[in-house]
């Protein structure tokens, strides 16, 4: 299961993140997006979602969101 297919408000452990994309997995990283951490949907939009990871919020693209995994 991918982040956009990912209940609102419910927390999830990332399992991996599935990218060729070295720079946008290091950009992930900095942001603590990695294996083992806890995620969670805060909504979906259009072409984006809104996730909390740790204390802070991103809003993160669809295709990105799908390269998540859960």
């Amino acid at each position: 299961m991918n982040l956009k297919d990912a209940n609102i408000g419910e927390e999830y452990i990332i399992k991996d993140i599935v990218t060729d994309d070295e720079e946008l997995e290091a950009f992930l990283f900095s942001l603590g997006c990695y294996s083992g951490e806890p995620i969670t949907v805060i909504s979906h939009l259009r072409a984006s979602c809104v996730v909390s990871i740790k204390d802070a919020r991103y809003s993160i693209d669809n295709e990105l969101a799908a390269a998540i995994l859960i």
